[in-house]
């Protein structure tokens, strides 16, 4: 199965959940120039949510969030995933971290309608080193 596999970093934020707080984040950070190559976000909590951003580019966001007045929490690690969407895409990349004794603690991915996908792989800090060398990450 065809994929690319890269080690990403991320930083989240919290907002207060209401309308538009999402909004308000992502236009700000794309009006500083900061390209995400991936966006989640949960609840935690009745009237918080923790969005998750995965900047193409850790300094500038890390600079633009400063300038913004943004607060961060970050970065931390994970394993970003993009291929060819098969039947199977996702066995063996969790065949290999299960053998390496790599405990994914938190995934999210999502097809594109067209034949590609892309799946982010959470792991802890003290695994992620394991988990690269057991999908073979350079």
């Amino acid at each position: 199965m065809a994929y690319t596999i890269r080690r990403v970093e991320y930083f989240h934020s919290t907002v207060v959940d209401q309308p538009g707080e999402a909004y308000k984040v992502l236009s700000a950070l794309a009006g500083l120039g900061v390209d995400l190559l991936a966006f989640t976000a949960v609840p935690v909590g009745p009237d918080r949510t923790q969005l998750t951003l995965f900047p193409a580019d850790r300094s500038k966001m890390v600079s633009e969030a400063g300038r913004a007045k943004m607060v961060l929490d970050g970065p931390h690690s994970a394993l970003l995933l993009q291929g060819d969407d098969e039947l199977g895409a996702l066995v063996e990349v969790h065949e290999k971290l299960y053998r390496a004794k790599v405990n994914v603690y938190a995934s999210t991915g999502v097809s594109d309608g067209q034949g590609k996908y892309g799946y982010v792989i959470y792991v802890r800090e003290e695994d992620c080193e394991r988990a690269a060398t057991a999908l073979e990450v350079a």
